[in-house]
């Protein structure tokens, strides 16, 4: 049982550091859109880096903080009749529907995400949406890091919600 814990305690945390990190880049993403309207506007001098830049910002916000939004429970539900049933129901439903959708989608994703990802690597793929044209690749992998995360966390809250059905106690 305490191997699980450690288990449980690593993947929160690497949840935890995944979101704080990514909320850094927020700055970057309001940065490079304030300079580009500035720039634009006032100097007539428009970048060539600021809209792959907030695209890729926008990215690695929303991946890397994908896992933190399911660790704390943050992600968006429809939940007419979940919110008015037991907490053993609601882990119940949580249960089947990661069994169901969550884990084969996400390892779908995942899976073309790493293919992706390298593929991006191997043939030094550039972002060409701009005049810019920067290296594709790491924006690749931080999807492919992102939900793999985002995986982890559900193979948690997977054993939490299992946990609780069987046990009808908090695991951890």
């Amino acid at each position: 049982m305490t191997g699980l814990l450690k288990f449980l305690a690593v993947v929160d945390w690497l949840s935890e550091k995944s979101g704080q990190i990514g909320k850094w880049f927020a700055l970057i993403l309001v940065f490079a859109g304030s300079y580009e309207a500035i720039a634009r506007h006032f100097f007539d001098a428009p970048t060539i880096w600021s809209y792959d830049t907030m695209c890729m910002a926008g990215g690695v916000i929303y991946m890397l903080g994908a896992s933190y939004n399911y660790l704390h429970n943050a992600h968006t539900r429809v939940d007419i009749f979940y919110m008015q049933t037991s907490r053993r129901k609601q882990a119940l439903i949580d249960v089947i529907c990661s069994l169901v959708l969550f884990f084969p989608l996400m390892i779908i994703m995942f899976k073309l995400a790493v293919t992706w990802a390298a593929k991006a690597w191997r043939i030094h793929e550039v972002m060409f949406t701009s005049f810019w044209y920067p290296p594709a690749a790491p924006y690749r992998t931080v999807f492919a890091i992102g939900l793999f995360l985002l995986i982890l966390q559900g193979i948690a809250r997977f054993i939490r919600d299992l946990y609780f059905v069987i046990r009808g106690e908090e695991i951890a």
